[in-house]
């Protein structure tokens, strides 16, 4: 049995980050986006699962959801101070909901270093197509 791909990568842009996640389903391209959000801001190879957050993240559609999951990656990264290691998800569609275990410790900038603040996701440019596998397209404002 052939193993699904999983990644992502950035795509060419002069001032913003524009991702593009390819995920063999839902579940696994919103972890893979968390992830893509964390590695933008921090080093993560050293975080260490310390410390576990629960957090539930909805939203009126699946382009909504996506802006609303980044959004809180971002908050909880950047202004909570908490560097996230792993993700385990529940992600649902009508209604939109992602319920999500996130397994980390608090940023230690000397430990964690600090790449990129990102100020904002945005709908500008965002995509996201379900075939054989899921992609998404994302913005990140920097």
């Amino acid at each position: 049995m052939k193993k699904k791909k999983m990644s992502y990568r950035y795509l060419e842009h002069s001032t913003d980050a524009i991702i593009e996640v390819i995920a063999p389903n839902l579940t696994k391209a919103f972890e893979i986006v968390g992830k893509s959000v964390v590695q933008t801001i921090l080093d993560d190879s050293k975080i260490e699962e310390i410390n576990q957050k629960k957090i539930i993240v909805k939203g009126k559609d699946l382009h909504y959801l996506l802006y609303n999951w980044l959004e809180e990656i971002i908050i909880l990264t950047i202004t909570d101070g908490f560097a996230i290691k792993r993700f385990k998800l529940d992600v649902k569609k009508e209604p939109f909901v992602i319920t999500a275990e996130l397994f980390g410790e608090d940023i230690d900038i000397k430990k964690h270093g600090f790449k990129v603040e990102i100020k904002s996701p945005t709908f500008h440019e965002m995509e996201i197509n379900e075939g054989i596998d899921v992609k998404m397209k994302y913005l990140l404002d920097l």
